[in-house]
């Protein structure tokens, strides 16, 4: 649209001419949006609000008198609030390339000021505190004139040809010297104990190496040993086999065999063995029965022969009382007595010669007796 102007995002646009939005500014500020802007009637200008840079290179004297070139740069920018964009425009807008000149001297200034109270060794181990300081002492004036700083780095401290710098460093770079050179050897020693470590590892794989070939090689041999005897194993096992079954069949065969004989001869014998033993038992008891006959008849002719003799053997006994004195004291009962007496010697004498002629030697004289006078014993069959 004609007469519609709008700033960029780092720039704030500057309306002069007229009096309305002004207030104390000489003129109007816009930022972030657009303006309609009369043509003719008003003017607009822009200044910049984007990050600027200045560099300082400077020849500082410390607290021992020692020169020292410094070189820093400092990072700045317009502020961003109404005041200080006011202020900076006063200032800087038909020029904007000052503000980078203007804000390096001002800098170099305070460094001045800030070594001068400071020794070499402060300034080069304390870098931070001396960039801290001379921000501190410079804000204010930078603010006077509409710039803000957003940082200062030192990025050298030299001394020169004096050497003092490199004197102070001297022990420190000794030290570091030796430091590099006791981690070189600690180095060193650690690769050559790495490297020793490595070469045992790499023996000890290798013989574990060997050891697991060996133990594979030995398997091998073994499962073609085992295989190469396997048919012959296999064939002495059948031949085994075949044995045991052979004489498994002589066994049965010679138990078949003796069970023949046991039921061909011994049964038989044992058979012919218990009849001739049951005849001989028969014969035995007969031959018993035959005895016990003729021992009965013996006693019987005995018996009969000691009644025929008991007269006799009565008369005798009674004739060797014939002459002896005899007193009866008891008068017929005293005789009974003795006639008692006299019967059952008699009966004593019979029992002591029946025994005597029951005796083997007795019957035999009987025998003997009778076949003299021709009377034979008498057999009974059974």
């Amino acid at each position: 649209m004609f007469g519609y102007r709008v700033p960029a995002p780092d720039e704030a646009m500057l309306i002069s001419g007229g009096r309305r939005g002004m207030g104390d500014a000489p003129f109007r500020v816009v930022t972030g949006h657009g303006a309609f802007v009369l043509p003719v009637f008003r003017k607009t200008r822009f200044l910049t609000l984007a990050l600027c840079e200045a560099e300082v290179a400077e020849t500082c004297v410390t607290k021992q008198g020692i020169a020292l070139t410094v070189r820093a740069v400092i990072a700045f920018k317009v502020g961003n609030d109404k005041e200080s964009i006011v202020n900076a425009g006063q200032r800087f807008l038909s020029d904007q390339d000052q503000m980078s000149i203007l804000t390096g001297r001002i800098f170099a200034g305070h460094l001045r000021s800030i070594i001068g109270s400071m020794t070499v060794e402060e300034i080069v181990t304390e870098r931070q505190k001396l960039a801290s300081e001379v921000l501190a002492t410079s804000k204010t004036e930078m603010a006077t004139i509409g710039l803000s700083v957003d940082s200062l780095q030192i990025q050298s401290i030299d001394d020169g040809d004096t050497g003092y710098i490199a004197a102070m460093s001297a022990p420190h770079k000794a030290a570091i010297q030796r430091q590099a050179q006791i981690a070189q050897a600690n180095a060193t020693q650690q690769a050559v104990e790495a490297q020793q470590v490595a070469e045992r590892n790499q023996a000890e794989y290798a013989r574990q190496t060997a050891v697991v070939r060996a133990q594979y090689s030995a398997e091998i041999e073994k499962a073609q040993a085992e295989a190469a005897q396997a048919g012959p194993l296999a064939q002495a096992h059948a031949q085994q086999e075949v044995l045991l079954a052979q004489t498994e069949l002589a066994q049965r065969a010679s138990e078949l065999r003796q069970q023949q004989l046991v039921a061909e001869i011994v049964r038989p014998a044992e058979a012919e063995a218990e009849r001739i033993r049951v005849l001989a038992t028969a014969e035995a008891n007969r031959m018993k029965i035959q005895a016990e006959a003729a021992a009965s008849y013996d006693r019987v002719a005995l018996d009969r022969m000691l009644i025929d003799q008991l007269p006799q053997i009565v008369k005798e006994a009674a004739a060797g009382l014939q002459g002896a004195n005899v007193n009866v004291l008891n008068g017929a009962d005293g005789l009974g007595e003795i006639a008692a007496g006299l019967v059952g010697q008699g009966l004593t004498i019979l029992d002591s010669v029946r025994q005597n002629l029951g005796s083997p030697q007795a019957r035999s004289a009987e025998k003997r007796k009778n076949s003299s006078n021709g009377d034979g014993p008498v057999e009974i069959e059974p």
